[in-house]
């Protein structure tokens, strides 16, 4: 029995060992990604990009479900980007506000009788609604039968009459520079490599000030939770998802500002609504679709801050985000089951599908059976306890290192933070974290295994103050565009 309790402990410790090996692997490749990026666009002309014929035309589709506080000002904003050649497509998923009277109130809209392709299955179009004012020449409003984030979106996809279309949560801020970053990788691309998916950072917008959907001061959060999960986002964004792109192996393009080839989109079907992580799940199925056709491609990753989005501000709805988010990995990880370890597709089965597994899906099973495992043993009085608190040492200081190197990498590569004051309250997340954060998010994704096992579908519930300061509650097996993005 003392044998068997060695090889479990030993397993743990190693699983340990390989898990921050990987974070610092990637955090290299990431650094030095970085530093590409920043040589490459240092003698970059955005200017050039916008009054340039040859940008291709984007249409940017966001999806809405009760937004009627915010959605006139987000669609103000997003009329006034820095691009010349895009459409703003709205699609009103069946709101039971009055956000379709304010829009026709607001932009001076009128019905029109414009037939929509039917590329992708989508639930019944009630009415296309164009603007009489030419200022607003660009908007093209869809009310429609309620079917959710991921139908709206096909709608919206279904409607845009460019090639590209740019897929963004109405209820958040963006930089309005963002479409000329966005598009770069696909003006780079080569006749070789077809660029189907580019991502961007995604930043969290609790703190800062935001007047008219416009971004006008960037502050760290003064409550713990959102602060916490600005560390969160960092190192996924910065010591994460730009190694994942160096590597070719981007498994996730945040839902609320990813920019995709739409001709690739609709032969892969669109968003499905089989899985609460359809943002995730999309990506993956277009990477696979590439590799079974044996197309070569580039799924890629921006590290300029473009989208400012608002994250849970208590326990319980951070508690029911968390376990939809690892519901959704557990739903995509089996729909693509087949490229676990599959040669076919390259590092997307070989590295990337197999990394995901054991890092994002094992990782709470086996840190939980670990802590209910160290439990039994200290009931039997079996525990090595220097042993222990050696290990728990050890895991505590790597935790506070990799955070403080992630605060490190946004210093010294966009400063978004101003005040020494912002850093500080980061570096006393930075040991908390931890300690109170990573235990809740870890008993969440448990949570969210469980729902997987019982069938659960819903979204449950999330309450969301807004950027004006005032709550909203909307039921999410509705919602539409205000779910959070993921980061990891």
């Amino acid at each position: 029995m003392i044998l068997a309790l060695e090889i479990i402990i030993w397993i743990i410790f190693a699983f340990c060992i390989l898990i921050m090996g990987g974070y610092l692997i990637l955090a290299y490749l990431s650094y030095k990604a970085m530093r590409i990026y920043f040589t490459k666009n240092s003698f970059t002309n955005y200017q050039t990009i916008l009054n340039s014929p040859l940008s291709p035309a984007l249409s940017l589709v966001s999806p809405a479900y009760n937004e009627s506080k915010s959605i006139v000002d987000n669609v103000r904003t997003q009329l006034a980007l820095h691009y010349n050649n895009y459409e703003v497509i709205l699609v009103n998923d069946g709101s039971t506000d009055d956000s379709m009277q304010k829009l026709i109130t607001n932009f001076h809209l009128e019905k029109k009788d414009i037939k929509i392709p039917q590329h992708l299955p989508t639930k019944e179009i009630l009415g296309v609604y164009k603007s009489t004012n030419p200022a607003y020449k660009r908007l093209i409003v869809i009310d429609k039968v309620n079917g959710g984030k991921s139908d709206a979106l096909n709608v919206g996809i279904n409607a845009a009459t460019t090639d590209f279309v740019t897929c963004i949560d109405v209820d958040c801020v963006l930089e309005q520079d963002s479409l000329l970053k966005m598009v770069k990788p696909f003006l780079e691309r080569t006749d070789k490599k077809r660029v189907i998916a580019s991502g961007g950072v995604i930043r969290i917008a609790n703190g800062c000030v935001i007047e008219n959907g416009k971004l006008v001061k960037v502050e760290v959060p003064e409550s713990f939770l959102p602060r916490v999960q600005v560390l969160e986002y960092i190192r996924a964004f910065l010591l994460g998802r730009m190694a994942w792109s160096r590597l070719d192996g981007l498994l996730l393009i945040s839902g609320a500002f990813g920019l995709f080839d739409k001709d690739i989109v609709i032969k892969c079907g669109g968003y499905t609504l089989k899985t609460v992580s359809e943002d995730m799940e999309l990506v993956v199925r277009m990477r696979r679709y590439m590799h079974e056709n044996k197309m070569e491609y580039i799924a890629t990753y921006i590290p300029d801050p473009l989208c400012w989005t608002e994250v849970p501000d208590s326990y319980k709805i951070l508690g029911n985000q968390r376990s939809r988010w690892s519901r959704g990995n557990v739903e995509t990880l089996w729909i693509h089951r087949k490229m676990f370890f599959n040669p076919r597709y390259g590092r997307l089965g070989m590295l990337s599908y197999p990394y995901w597994f054991i890092f994002e899906f094992l990782a709470p099973i086996i840190e939980s059976v670990g802590i209910v495992f160290t439990l039994i043993l200290a009931y039997l009085n079996l525990i090595n306890w220097n042993f222990f608190f050696l290990l728990l040492l050890f895991c505590y200081t790597f935790a506070i290192l990799f955070s403080m190197l992630a605060i490190m990498a946004e210093e010294e590569s966009f400063h978004e933070y101003k005040k020494m004051s912002d850093y500080f309250k980061l570096i006393y997340s930075v040991l908390l974290e931890p300690t109170f954060f990573h235990p809740f998010i870890t008993f969440s994704a448990m949570r969210g295994y469980i729902g997987v096992m019982f069938g659960k579908k819903s979204w449950g519930k999330m309450t969301r103050k807004g950027f004006a300061g005032k709550k909203e509650e909307t039921p999410l097996s509705k919602k539409v565009a205000t779910a959070t993005p993921k980061p990891a």
